[in-house]
């Protein structure tokens, strides 16, 4: 962690294989969250990246337990600090859904998107939990269903991010001059929604995301994306 200011970074750093969500990751952003929000000096929190990739989504080869990341993208929105995502590079399938975790999203012109979880079989059932209640609905059914990639600027209309990049300095002067107490029930209204949407809706996901992985199709197309071939359902 670094903390300049009263803003603490935190830096995925796992470059070789884009950052993807593993166990350890998981488990390490997890403890590195829980440590700001139990420090006086920290006022508000950045969550960016080494590497061209913000998060490539779930790692394959050790994934995290779906209930582990449920927890972390909950500890995320309930935060008694705000949470700002900055993304310069690609963002894809979980780690979308770190990003509507977070308050505020801030990407690079540059940056690109994407959902894939459809081109292998599955859906992004756990990351609706901070999604759905974020993004326009017609964009929402557009990349859920296509898997396309999107930029910023439709990022920026549909919902998912704030702003770009250029604007980070001044949102993170504008938290410096929050008080603790008023960052917080600020962000405790803000968040609501999502919150309830957790109550009512992680358990069927989780239930769902399990099943959806242990399918035949999932692994056909998990197999495909690690062969760097078509999966055989490819028209």
């Amino acid at each position: 962690m670094k903390l300049d200011r009263g803003i603490a970074t935190l830096t995925l750093d796992s470059p070789e294989n884009r950052n993807a969500l593993s166990a350890a990751l998981v488990a390490e952003l997890a403890e590195a969250l829980t440590e700001c929000g139990a420090d006086p000096a920290v006022r508000a929190v950045v969550l960016t990246h080494t590497g061209s990739t913000f998060s490539a989504g779930a790692d394959l080869n050790a994934p995290p337990s779906p209930y582990a990341f449920v927890d972390l993208l909950r500890q995320i929105v309930e935060l008694p600090k705000p949470v700002v995502g900055v993304v310069r590079g690609h963002a894809r399938a979980g780690g979308l859904g770190l990003l509507g975790a977070c308050d505020v999203v801030v990407a690079s012109e540059e940056s690109d998107f994407a959902l894939t979880e459809v081109r292998i079989g599955v859906a992004p059932a756990v990351i609706s939990l901070t999604l759905l209640p974020r993004l326009e609905p017609r964009a929402a059914a557009r990349y859920y269903l296509t898997g396309e990639r999107f930029g910023t600027a439709d990022a920026v209309r549909m919902g998912l991010v704030t702003a770009t990049e250029h604007e980070l300095e001044a949102i993170l002067d504008g938290l410096r001059k929050g008080s603790p107490q008023g960052l917080a029930e600020s962000k405790r209204l803000v968040t609501a929604r999502v919150l309830e949407t957790f109550e009512r809706d992680a358990e069927d996901l989780v239930q769902r995301s399990a099943s959806l992985f242990a399918s035949a199709e999932a692994r056909e197309g998990m197999t495909a994306f690690l062969e760097r071939r078509d999966p055989e359902w490819r028209l």
